[in-house]
């Protein structure tokens, strides 16, 4: 019937986890919403603020990438903690950065009698993760590569880490072609109806001078 679900959403309480934490009651929920998209922005927006000052430098898979996977907030009475995890936290390990991104935090938060503590994860495995793989070939894309080529070293990127199947699609003006197309590649296992089976995924957009491409990509982690 080509009816899709999220495939995060689909494993809730069962694989995957929420990124937020904290209670509100009902009429004070949707700010809560809303400042929590706020901080994730702001902080997003710090990061690729500041490696528009390095964008002379190439980002390479174990030095300047800094992609962040995901952001856990749990909010308590007078505190606000902030989780950061990112692959290569080079930007953020400079002195004077979290000072200045928690500055930055403190004019989204509602409430200033709340507190910032803002900490600094890295990702075990990096490419293990589909949001820094997606940011590779977009890196690759722009800098004219073939997408069969970049999508396939993305794929062999993943050697590193312990998964057990991939699967990367990208849809678009492809090669700057007239016409749309979406095209595949595939490695391994992808059980996308198991509810046991821990999947991550990532849908990013690509601007390019032919237009927007979007990468789709689904990493088969681990079966409970």
């Amino acid at each position: 019937m080509g009816q899709k679900i999220n495939p995060l959403g689909f494993r809730l309480g069962t694989t995957q986890n929420h990124h937020s934490f904290w209670f509100a009651q009902p009429k004070n929920y949707s700010e809560g919403l809303q400042e929590d998209k706020k901080i994730r922005d702001c902080i997003k927006n710090y990061i690729q603020k500041n490696r528009k000052k390095g964008s002379n430098r190439k980002i390479e898979s174990d030095s300047s990438s800094e992609v962040i996977t995901h952001i856990e907030i749990q909010k308590e009475i007078d505190t606000i903690h902030v989780i950061i995890h990112i692959g290569f936290p080079n930007l953020l390990k400079k002195k004077g950065a979290i000072e200045e991104l928690e500055k930055d935090l403190q004019k989204e938060v509602n409430s200033v009698n709340q507190r910032l503590n803002i900490a600094i994860e890295k990702v075990k495995e990096p490419y293990r993760q589909p949001n820094i793989l997606a940011e590779y070939i977009a890196f690759q894309l722009k800098n004219r590569v073939s997408f069969r080529k970049a999508m396939k070293k993305a794929i062999e990127l993943t050697k590193k880490a312990d998964i057990k199947g991939v699967k990367i699609q990208i849809a678009g003006r492809l090669a700057g072609k007239e016409i749309a197309r979406a095209e595949c590649i595939k490695k391994g296992r992808l059980p996308l109806q198991t509810i046991r089976a821990k999947i991550d995924y990532c849908c990013y957009p690509i601007r390019t001078i032919y237009g927007v491409l979007g990468v789709k990509i689904w990493i088969f982690v681990e079966e409970e």
